[in-house]
């Protein structure tokens, strides 16, 4: 589902076998309690979403936690049935649960569904985001 978009076919490397990077991101992602990952199972067993939730401790908003969305897949035979919905819904649970006092995510500027997606579900667009991309071989 990562590569399964216009974007993630530029940048994800879907091949077979799965690339073992990934199986080690998992791993760290999984060893760490301020990270949460969320997996949508079909009644069949497949995966037909995912969501990454991280929980980000500040100084500011008075020692507060933020919750960062990241990784929101769902896969295109099952859109529009709901899912993402039902994943937003356990990553906004989950946070107030965990105390955080903002939920949070970035989208790209070359996803105005997912944009509008967001929207409906009462994030706003609120800040500017930027990014320095870095290459990590150099």
């Amino acid at each position: 589902m990562l590569a399964n978009d216009k974007l993630g076919k530029l940048r994800e490397d879907f091949q077979e076998p799965f690339p073992k990077k990934y199986l080690k991101a998992f791993k760290n992602i999984n060893k760490y309690p301020n990270q949460e990952l969320m997996v949508f199972e079909h009644e069949s067993g497949k995966v037909i979403g995912t969501l990454q939730l991280s929980f980000i401790q500040y100084l500011t908003y008075q020692g507060g936690i933020r919750a960062q969305i990241e990784a929101v897949r769902v896969h295109h035979n099952y859109r529009g049935k709901g899912i993402g919905k039902k994943l937003f819904r356990w990553a906004i649970e989950r946070a107030k649960e965990k105390g955080a006092h903002v939920v949070q995510l970035t989208t790209d500027k070359k996803r105005p569904d997912a944009l509008e997606f967001y929207k409906t579900l009462g994030f706003t667009d609120s800040h500017e985001g930027m990014k320095l991309h870095l290459n990590p071989t150099q």
